[in-house]
């Protein structure tokens, strides 16, 4: 995998656009004066743990005992039911019934930015291409800006795009996730066979 490559599927597996909804949701009952400070604290987070585990990931796969093939296919099954649930929604959205209050890691850094699949990617780039640790490492801050840029923006591109534009969105990025989640299962089968 290349570093474009790399920044792109983490950036569809991040799901910006499909997450504005729930970054709304979430902050609604949060004044408007705190909404952004809370956003950017939370894309702080997110960029932590995002880092934490690629630098980590390697380490965390021996400790456990799993194989690449295992995380690939499993980040696979993950992704592919985080993509089912964005095309076909259920009540309360993605990451189910929200808590009430102000939102601290749960649901917005994790696992909204930082998701199950995009952990698993993570730790797979680092596993397979440890030696290219700032290619992926490049490709993860890419991917977390753009994605902070537009989450930053989600009450103006809220309004720009308009109910039914964002769920349209969230339904074609849970359509790219699809496709990467069923490659994702093609190589963690075809390494597990070879």
């Amino acid at each position: 995998m290349d570093t474009i490559t790399a920044f792109l599927t983490l950036f569809f597996v991040m799901d910006p656009l499909g997450n504005i909804p729930v970054f709304i949701s979430a902050l609604k009952e949060v004044p408007e004066e705190r909404r952004q400070k809370i956003i950017v604290r939370e894309l702080i987070i997110a960029l932590g743990v995002l880092i934490t585990f690629l630098y980590s990931g390697s380490y965390i796969l021996k400790a456990l005992g799993l194989s690449e093939e295992a995380i690939q296919i499993a980040g696979a099954i993950v992704l592919f039911l985080i993509a089912i649930k964005m095309i076909f929604p259920t009540k309360g959205g993605i990451l189910g019934e929200q808590p009430e209050g102000e939102p601290f890691i749960v649901p917005l850094a994790i696992p909204c930015v930082t998701g199950p699949s995009t952990l698993a990617i993570l730790m797979l780039l680092a596993n397979s291409e440890g030696e290219r640790q700032l290619d992926w490492l490049l490709a993860l801050f890419g991917a977390w800006l753009v994605s902070s840029a537009i989450l930053l923006a989600s009450t103006p591109l809220s309004r720009i795009m308009g109910i039914r534009g964002l769920v349209a969105t969230e339904r074609l990025m849970g359509m790219i996730l699809v496709m990467i989640a069923v490659q994702m299962s093609l190589n963690g089968l075809n390494d597990a066979i070879h």
